[in-house]
């Protein structure tokens, strides 16, 4: 899609809210699309960008909460390249670094439960 359709956009904090967009995309978006207004990559291309935006900006709000520099993604939506530029762009703005895990990594949640344990050991942790 080329066209960016305006989405509800909710964050507060470090929270989000995804529910009035599935309302607005299942009423407000599928009638621009029955009026051909829109396409359906159009939509596709809005969500994507609208959900990586809130995502990006509660990383960011995170690194700073933290003092933090280093942000890692991981997990299925981490495959996505869209979301590793606009969080590698954030990152470089603040003077940071960036690991995005390749496909190999981000197929589920296993790496990441496992890197969880390594850091839970490392810290003393023992369940």
């Amino acid at each position: 899609g080329a066209k960016f359709v305006e989405l509800p956009y909710v964050v507060k904090g470090m929270d989000v809210s995804f529910s009035g967009i599935l309302t607005y995309v299942e009423q407000e978006a599928r009638k621009k699309l029955t009026k051909g207004l829109v396409t359906k990559a159009d939509l596709c291309f809005s969500l994507q960008e609208t959900l990586f935006a809130m995502l990006v900006e509660i990383t960011e709000r995170a690194m700073a909460h933290c003092g933090q520099n280093q942000v890692l993604i991981v997990g299925g939506v981490g495959c996505n390249k869209r979301l590793q530029k606009m969080m590698a762009e954030m990152v470089k703005q603040r003077g940071g670094s960036l690991c995005a895990m390749d496909h190999r990594y981000c197929i589920d949640n296993g790496a990441m439960i496992a890197q969880a344990g390594i850091f839970a050991l490392q810290h003393g942790e023992i369940t």
